[in-house]
């Protein structure tokens, strides 16, 4: 693949979200993320490796049950209402369908199964942009709908998906699939906040995007992709492993760390349901877990096949800038709190 189809490909990606964000048109919208799809296929595709291939199928085909989904519950909103226009109010019917198409499209739990092997299957750079760039299109409609969705419901998909993200990442020795089943426990955590405030969802998802974009961009950088490679990348960059720890930290909600502030505000709005913030903090243990065993690899044990000589067997690590502009702001952005929420 050439860099200018790669730059097309991005530009279109970029595009088509804006388009599903900014449309008021239930069409628009859609053609929104079917563009968007179609723009990630190829760039999954990109190592031309049969799992790369696989996952692309995988990918396609579930984007485009959740697509079908929402086309027909837009073709019905349409039928009973005569509107195409999202901020009006839906049928109950749509509302349901609508909610299991985008909750099949960000992967939550228990729609999630698909999401850990496409991550698995991609390259680091793509998984970055699964996580991260294509969550954003699906949020917004969920934005634009919190008003009419069931926030019983709503917190039942975030409860689940905080349970089995952290469960089903406690067995898991690949750091892709560790980071997909780590994006669908805070998938669940964002589907809660917008339960209760879409301000506190958008800074929520903001912070999410940061935080995991600096530990993609870290372990892209070391070439990591197993906690084994994890626990031998210490000579390859002493100061980057350091700040990889901390900012696992981080992902695992741990003070005075950036992480903290969206679990601190979503339990500060939850006080009223001390049942539902007891449970919220019950099933984000086992992922504080793995994140914790993943920080241990990184700095605090040296393997046996370390190096002791005066020249490393590895070349010398290039930082990137966006790597040390990600940094600052996935450790250090707690005491910013009051001006952010």
């Amino acid at each position: 693949m050439s860099p200018l189809t790669l730059a097309l490909l991005i530009t279109s990606l970029t595009t088509s979200t804006i388009i599903t964000m900014a449309s008021n048109h239930w069409l628009l919208a859609w053609l929104g993320l079917e563009l968007n799809t179609l723009s990630i296929l190829p760039i999954i595709m990109k190592p031309g490796h049969p799992r790369a291939t696989e996952a692309t199928t995988k990918y396609f085909l579930v984007q485009v049950t959740a697509a079908a989904l929402i086309l027909c519950a837009t073709t019905l909103n349409v039928w009973q209402t005569g509107q195409w226009s999202i901020m009006l109010t839906p049928t109950p019917t749509t509302t349901t369908l609508l909610l299991m198409a985008i909750a099949l499209k960000l992967g939550l739990a228990p729609m999630h199964l698909w999401y850990p092997d496409i991550m698995q299957g991609s390259t680091m750079s793509t998984a970055l942009i699964i996580s991260t760039w294509q969550k954003i299109a699906p949020m917004t409609l969920l934005l634009l709908l919190h008003n009419h969705l069931n926030t019983t419901t709503m917190t039942l998909f975030g409860l689940t998906s905080v349970f089995l993200g952290g469960w089903a990442g406690l067995n898991q020795t690949q750091t892709r699939k560790i980071m997909a089943f780590s994006s669908i426990s805070h998938m669940g955590w964002l589907t809660v906040a917008l339960a209760l405030s879409p301000k506190l969802a958008i800074l929520t998802m903001i912070l999410y995007m940061t935080m995991t974009a600096t530990l993609f961009f870290s372990l892209t950088t070391t070439t990591t992709k197993t906690m084994l490679d994890m626990g031998t990348a210490w000579p390859h960059s002493p100061t980057l492993m350091t700040t990889t720890m901390l900012a696992l930290m981080s992902l695992g909600g741990l003070p005075p760390l950036t992480g903290f502030m969206p679990k601190w505000l979503i339990l500060k709005e939850l006080v009223s349901s001390p049942l539902i913030s007891t449970l919220m903090l019950l099933a984000s243990l086992p992922s504080l877990f793995f994140y914790t065993r993943l920080a241990y690899l990184t700095i605090l044990t040296t393997p046996p096949t370390t190096t002791t000589t005066k020249y490393k067997w590895r070349l010398k690590t290039m930082l990137k800038p966006n790597t040390m502009l990600a940094t600052p702001t996935t450790l250090l952005l707690l005491p910013l709190t009051p001006l952010l929420y």
